[in-house]
């Protein structure tokens, strides 16, 4: 038994105590209302793990840092996991990487830039041995070597976990080493606009709830350069794993001109709903094979899966396989694959009944068919099983023997898992698209960054905790590129620019006439869970984009109706997320007038669609899909907003140079004349 206290550790992970912010000494007033100014080099818009590793390593290298952050540990770094939260980095056990194998890897759904890849793969062993230095609690053998294990879209082994917060516990190490370091942040202070100017961005204004004294806490941050790093849109679909109020900023990037790209490339999968505890339900919580049934409201049980399932062994085994199959793909609904009982979920769900995953049983037999057992599972599952001593009589048993601390996350959150069963959906997890960048993690727009979930660095793919990596990867980026070409901290008054943005923040901090944050929330998230969630018919497309559009234009001529002053953030949050919502179906509907097929988040279903899932006893033949057209994958949809509407292009992937003409002799040069930093994909 693994001691109580060590249990507490990596799940109860308390984060250290921010100082409050220094108040403003300097001022300026538009249109009557006092706002004051805060100047820093290097502005990092968000505080998860991937703002503050490129907040740490820009301070080390000496450059002036501010982080402004809307809640410290607030976000999807700080509040998110899974059973056994995973970093994926080069490294397999035992048996070392290949870096190009791993970049092919990271690439293999297609859409993703090759040479990201590539620095994302050849970075990750930096990325993660930066952490274990400041104090990441990675486990090891008695030698030294990482431990390790295989993850979903992962054949050979990479991922390795603190447990299921691992993204929290990186938080907080990073947080504690920018604390030591003197970086100062803003604990309360939301971006809302961008300022731009000819192009470039100069800081940006914010609803600053700490320092600022006018009543919409309006504040204008100036900075050298900025780094976007708040995370993906989680507001933005009704069915989310994420933690509440994560709205992010690629909507308020959207809105400056800044360039994003795969907003049609998400990850969906099983979770916990959002209005109980959010959680990814991956690994572990189904790996020991826990019974699946659905309750409607009056109370009556149904054992769904066996309608789908020809077999209590097919049905059992592609349980567990949704452990290292976790995200929802199209072509495992067939040949009755994994992403069968994702869609079981989801039909049963739309028939208004709650679905429940419980620990105390185990799986109901099929009809007519033999009674569970863990050694009547199909080879793969039951060698797992059996390695890792967890062939138990009950789930709870065996989640007990493979993973306590699952069952310690959920206790600590009111919910125990020997006692009740735990209802859950497939909801929106990730978004792999977001802000277009080069291989500096450079927007389009001059002098601005992104890194984390709001870069759209992600293919149509990506191995469980790649995301992880490729946040830190980016961090690291944007500090030594931000030190190579410098961010002096701003001196001048604010100009034109500043003052415009000021003036037009301060209107919509105001209100209008437009309706309220609620029924703007409620129409954005029903659309895009209904129409842009993993089971997404053809036909229904365009007539979503039409409504998001005429509810874009709407906001821009009427803002929304503001509550009060202290509530004036919410003008502008759903303004941004209009507009994205709208990008974001731009995007699916010229993937589809393209002939664009099912792949990676989505099952493109419509009447002319050649594949069709299989079930014993459903009808499937409203989910008949498209399949993917593999000539889409070398390329990715951008879309870009002009003032006044929305461009959708198709860009080709930047390819990498050939690596065996690199070499020492001939490249040691361009690293000491700094060259190197030079080197960037300069946007088309």
């Amino acid at each position: 038994m693994i001691p109580q206290a060590i249990l507490d550790s990596l799940t109860k992970v308390d984060m250290p105590a921010i100082p409050p912010a220094a108040a403003p000494d300097e001022h300026v007033e538009v249109a009557g209302v006092r706002v004051p100014v805060v100047r820093c080099g290097l502005l990092v818009v968000g505080s998860g793990a991937a703002g503050l590793r490129a907040a740490v390593d820009a301070r080390r290298a000496g450059l002036d840092v501010l982080v402004a952050t809307m809640s410290p540990f607030g976000g999807t770094s700080a509040c998110s996991g899974s059973d056994k939260q995973t970093l994926h980095t080069a490294g397999t056990s035992r048996r070392g990487d290949d870096f190009e194998r791993l970049a092919r890897d990271l690439g293999a759904g297609g859409c993703m830039d090759a040479d990201t890849a590539y620095i994302e793969a050849v970075g990750s062993l930096g990325a993660m041995e930066g952490l274990r230095f400041l104090g990441l609690p990675l486990p090891t053998d008695r030698f030294g070597a990482v431990l390790r294990y295989r993850t979903d879209h992962d054949d050979v082994g990479r991922a390795t976990s603190c447990g299921p917060r691992t993204s929290r516990l990186m938080v907080k190490v990073l947080a504690e080493e920018a604390l030591r370091l003197g970086i100062p942040v803003r604990r309360r202070c939301e971006a809302v606009r961008l300022v731009v100017d000819g192009g470039a961005v100069l800081g940006c204004v914010a609803v600053d709830r700490e320092t600022a004294a006018n009543p919409w806490g309006l504040a204008l941050v100036l900075a050298g350069r900025t780094v976007l790093a708040t995370g993906g849109p989680g507001e933005l679909w009704r069915d989310s794993v994420y933690p509440a109020h994560c709205y992010g900023s690629l909507g308020m990037a959207l809105e400056a001109g800044a360039e994003a790209c795969n907003l049609g490339e998400c990850q969906f999968g099983i979770g916990t709903r959002r209005q109980e505890f959010p959680w990814n339900l991956s690994g572990t919580y189904v790996q020991v094979v826990p019974r699946v049934f659905s309750r409607d409201a009056a109370g009556v049980e149904r054992e769904f899966l066996g309608e789908w399932y020809r077999s209590t062994r097919e049905m059992a085994s592609n349980v567990f396989r949704k452990g290292y199959q976790w995200p929802f793909h199209a072509t495992r609904m067939l040949r009755f694959g994994s992403s069968l009982v994702d869609l079981a979920i989801h039909h049963e769900s739309r028939q208004g009944r709650t679905v429940f995953l419980d620990f105390t049983r185990n799986p109901a037999a099929v009809p007519g068919g033999a009674p569970f057992s863990c050694a009547d599972l199909d080879d793969d599952a039951r060698a797992y099983l059996e390695a890792a001593g967890a062939t138990q009589e009950l789930p709870i048993e065996r989640l007990r023997r493979m993973n306590p601390l699952a069952i310690e996350l959920y206790r600590m959150h009111g919910h125990d898992l020997a006692r009740e069963p735990l209802p859950f959906n497939v909801n929106h997890q990730h978004l792999n698209g977001g802000v277009a960048v080069d291989a500096w993690n450079r927007a389009s727009l001059d002098r601005l960054y992104a890194v984390g979930e709001v870069a759209g660095t992600h293919g149509v793919t990506r191995p469980g905790g790649a995301a992880l990596t490729a946040g830190q990867v980016g961090g690291m980026r944007v500090a030594v590129h931000a030190a190579a070409h410098g961010a002096p901290r701003p001196d001048a008054a604010p100009g034109p620019a500043a003052l415009a943005a000021l003036g037009e923040s301060l209107a919509l901090a105001r209100g209008g006439a437009g309706p309220a944050a609620a029924q703007v929330r409620d129409e954005i998230q029903a659309r895009m869970s209904d129409h842009a969630g993993f089971i997404c018919p053809v036909e229904g497309v365009a007539p979503a984009l039409a409504a998001a559009r005429v509810l874009r234009r709407s906001l821009w001529r009427a803002p929304l109706a503001v509550a009060s002053p202290e509530r004036a953030a919410e003008a502008f949050r759903w303004r941004h997320l209009a507009l994205l919502s709208e990008a974001t179906l731009a995007t699916l509907d010229a993937y589809a007038a393209a002939g664009g097929g099912s792949r990676g988040a989505r099952a493109w279903c419509a009447a002319d669609g050649s594949e069709q899932p299989q079930a014993r006893a459903v009808d499937t033949a409203r989910w008949r899909f498209r399949p993917e057209d593999p000539r889409h994958r070398a390329a990715k949809l951008t879309v870009r907003w002009d003032g006044a509407a929305l461009a959708v292009r198709e860009q080709a992937l930047r390819p990498i140079e050939d690596l065996s003409a690199i070499f020492f002799e001939k490249d040691w040069g361009r690293f000491l004349a700094g060259e190197v930093t030079a080197d960037g994909f300069v946007h088309r």
